[in-house]
């Protein structure tokens, strides 16, 4: 747990693990600026091809204070990243016809019949409208629903997955469905809802049974146990004027041994180990298999992975798209391996990310613990180790 007291800490980098080898040249060692004005605490990072891992490295530290070295088995808390894992479980029950993504979500999530869309809203009043369709199940896996959270006071209480759901009918919706794309947990929420009512499981347990334990994905979890606790890297955030790094909480994420009190969290509860996303990674790179079992369609894959949101800009940018669950890389500067057209993947809110490029045929992984990453970082640390893995692997690294 976070000490309620932030720790100071300044890095002795005589002390940091010496950064992993690789026939091929060192990827990790690209973050080494990162680690040495004390944005980051330590790295993980693994770049493997369909049939092997090719690099898997650690740099800096899990406890800066311990001064406990970052290790291959830490885990992190994914955040984001858990929305393409939790959206492959939904499409499975896509595969198998239970669902169709064209369907009005409210066949079935009642709930969200006959939702009107807010016109005009002030003070004094809400101006309502029918939308030209209903909120549709792909709506809600492409983040153009146009849901919005009911101003609730739980008191610090935790809903069910479900009964959370169910607020987002409560209020209005702020555009027509499938008109705007904006970022949210809401939809991607709603869609392991669906799961619960189709498979008539907890989510947790259709995604554990499905897809985390066949796959191999055995450190993947909503609720680390207690052993796997020992092995969570720390989150920090750097110091404004770079002199070192203070701990940082993970909100209500952060964990505890048996904390079932809280709900899941598909959109953005999950934690795991570079060595889990690798696989999952691998699972999608060969078309949905993965050790000789199939968990999706190919054609599953492509609809998952290719822009779903046609000419929709994500706050202006025109770098990502978004298919169902993923981000989807749009070429707007060709040639370059970030965000290159027919890539795909997903980050987390504090740093760590998982970019998959079928023409090069690398899966990419990184995990950090950077509470800060919204702003200059965001930018530099991701592409930086992306460029880094590219370069150094290249095409058909088999």
């Amino acid at each position: 747990m976070i000490r309620s007291t932030l720790l100071a800490i300044t890095l002795a980098f005589a002390a940091i693990p010496a950064f992993g080898e690789d026939a091929k040249g060192s990827v990790v060692a690209k973050l080494q600026p990162y680690l040495a004005d004390h944005t980051l605490s330590g790295a993980v990072t693994l770049v493997a091809s369909k049939n092997r891992v090719l690099s898997f490295e650690t740099a800096g530290h899990a406890d800066v204070a311990a001064k406990e070295p970052m290790k291959k088995d830490s885990l992190f808390w994914i955040a984001s990243m858990s929305k393409p894992v939790s959206i492959t479980a939904f499409m499975m029950l896509v595969d198998e016809g239970k669902v169709n993504v064209d369907d009005p979500a409210e066949k079935y999530l009642p709930e969200f019949k006959g939702m009107m869309v807010a016109m005009e809203t002030n003070a004094d009043h809400v101006l309502l409208k029918k939308p030209a369709h209903p909120v549709r199940v792909r709506d809600l896996i492409t983040h153009t629903h146009g849901l919005s959270r009911a101003p609730l006071d739980l008191k610090g209480e935790s809903l069910s997955l479900r009964n959370a759901v169910r607020t987002y009918s409560l209020t209005p919706l702020k555009w027509e469905p499938g008109s705007r794309y904006e970022y949210s947990n809401m939809g991607i929420d709603a869609a392991a809802a669906i799961v619960e009512v189709v498979s008539e499981k907890h989510f947790e347990d259709f995604l554990d049974e499905r897809l985390l334990r066949p796959l191999g994905m055995k450190d993947t979890t909503f609720w680390p146990d207690e052993r796997q606790l020992k092995r969570i890297a720390k989150s920090y955030k750097p110091r404004k004027d770079k002199t070192g790094l203070d701990e940082a909480s993970l909100g209500v994420f952060e964990p505890s041994a048996g904390n079932l009190r809280r709900a899941p969290g598909p959109a953005g509860g999950l934690f795991s180990t570079a060595t889990d996303i690798s696989i999952f990674g691998r699972m999608l790179l060969n078309g949905g298999s993965y050790g000789g079992k199939r968990y999706l369609s190919e054609a599953a894959v492509k609809q998952m992975t290719s822009t779903q949101t046609g000419d929709l800009l994500l706050a202006g940018r025109d770098d990502t798209g978004y298919g169902f669950g993923f981000m989807t890389g749009r070429d707007s500067q060709p040639g370059a391996a970030w965000m290159a057209s027919g890539t795909y993947g997903h980050g987390g809110a504090f740093g760590t990310f998982l970019w998959i490029d079928p023409k090069r045929e690398l899966v990419m992984v990184l995990m950090i613990q950077h509470a800060s990453f919204p702003g200059q970082e965001k930018d530099t640390i991701r592409p930086t180790f992306v460029k880094a893995a590219v370069e150094t692997f290249g095409v058909n690294s088999d």
